[in-house]
């Protein structure tokens, strides 16, 4: 019995993907208007989770580079609460290079620790030039700090760092604008108008949406650099990294360096912090909120969409009904229980439902491949999206395919056999 239960059951579903074909070839109109409400909705849905998805994954990729075990020095706080007011911000010193010795031998929690500044100049070599770049100034061991990865050359040694030699490490793009596809090591450049020799080319990262790639950027002991910019200024921005130890939380980290910068600083027991310290966390805590509502908004255009589109899928089974009601008499005449005509109109709303949302998301497909293509952005449309895009789908044919399923099952055969 189960076989042919099961048999008949298949049976009724390709007879009502037929049904479904047959309502799309010959009603094209009305069915075409019914199944773009569910294509929009899906299509709004999806897209929207679709991006964020990638916007997410990029940002978080981004925040990450950043080190989610590393505090992060400064004077503004990476967010701001409203209990303290901005005029206090502006009143704190930036961090100082002096400060980094101090920090380096009182912690007892950092594995390392750096110095970092930088500012905008253009990069010369012959008659190549590469405007707008970022020269950045590092301490010895901003290395311990931030991985590099070098494609070529090495990093600077201790007496390099201390001494202050003007050597430099250069980022990919600036390598293939400068030399063209030539060795770079042992060259001279010219960046902000001073001569350095480049010892080391970092391999490629990448555009990253938060704009840290090293890509673009010139890394040069920061004692040499105080020979061509101030880096005490506050314009320049000028951070401590601190590096946690393996068995080290963040939270312990951060403990340990209030009280090292308070003492630094000379704070008295009740003044408040004079300085920030930022770490990726409170970035990814941020920027969830912003995807949180992001989806929620996409989520609730959506559904407008789908309502309509519910309604006229609904349309189009009570117009089928009644297409179909001498049928549906004969049938149950012969026997077929309430349940298979259920199933029967079902099966067909929920085949029409996913013939909209399949082509929802092939839009989808079809806009994320140009635009990863043609922006070099990445778009990430997950099975998991997919997956949800054909549940929806599904959701929306059995909710609007319920009451006319219904109306057919109930139908009485010999009513139903002489209707006209």
């Amino acid at each position: 019995m189960k076989k042919v239960s099961a048999g008949l059951y298949v049976s009724l579903l390709k007879e009502s993907l037929a049904f479904a074909i047959h309502a799309l070839r010959v009603n094209k109109l009305r069915t075409f208007l019914s199944l773009l409400g569910v294509t929009i909705g899906i299509f709004a849905i999806i897209s929207v989770f679709t991006m964020v998805d990638s916007l997410e994954k990029n940002v978080r990729g981004s925040i990450e580079s950043l080190g989610d075990n590393v505090i992060f020095v400064q004077k503004w706080p990476w967010t701001f609460g409203s209990e303290y007011p901005w005029w206090k911000y502006m009143n704190r010193p930036v961090p100082q290079l002096d400060e980094l010795d101090f920090v380096t031998r009182k912690s007892k929690l950092a594995e390392a620790a750096c110095f970092m500044v930088g500012r905008m100049a253009d990069a010369e070599y012959k008659s190549n030039a590469f405007e707008r770049i970022e020269v950045v100034a590092i301490s010895h061991d901003y290395y311990r700090v931030k991985e590099l990865q070098l494609l070529a050359g090495r990093y600077f040694s201790i007496p390099e760092s201390k001494s202050g030699k003007a050597y430099c490490i250069i980022g990919y793009d600036i390598a293939a604008v400068l030399f063209s596809g030539t060795n770079p090591i042992g060259k001279k450049i010219k960046v902000a108008k001073r001569k350095m020799t480049v010892i080391g080319v970092l391999d490629r990262e990448g555009e990253s949406f938060l704009g840290n790639t090293a890509d673009q950027q010139v890394f040069v002991p920061v004692n040499y650099a105080k020979t061509f910019m101030d880096i005490r200024s506050e314009k320049l921005n000028p951070f401590l990294m601190v590096k946690a130890k393996p068995e080290v939380s963040n939270f312990q980290l951060m403990e340990e360096l209030t009280g090292i910068m308070r003492a630094v600083r000379r704070l008295k027991p009740k003044a408040d912090d004079n300085f920030a310290l930022n770490q990726t966390s409170m970035l990814t805590n941020t920027f969830g909120q912003l995807f949180n509502i992001m989806n929620m908004a996409g989520t609730i255009i959506g559904m407008f969409s789908i309502l309509v589109g519910g309604f006229g899928i609904a349309n189009i089974m009570f117009v089928s009904v009644k297409e179909r009601i001498n049928i549906i008499g004969i049938q149950k005449a012969l026997g077929a229980k309430n349940s298979f005509i259920l199933f029967q109109f079902l099966s067909e709303a929920v085949i029409l439902c996913v013939f909209g949302g399949l082509i929802g998301i092939g839009l989808i497909f079809i806009i994320t491949t140009v635009v990863q293509y043609a922006f070099d952005f990445n778009i990430y449309l997950s099975l998991n999206n997919v997956a949800l895009g054909i549940g929806i789908s599904v959701g929306i044919g059995l909710i609007s395919g319920i009451w006319p399923a219904q109306s057919a099952a109930n139908l009485d055969p010999v009513d139903a056999i002489r209707a006209k």
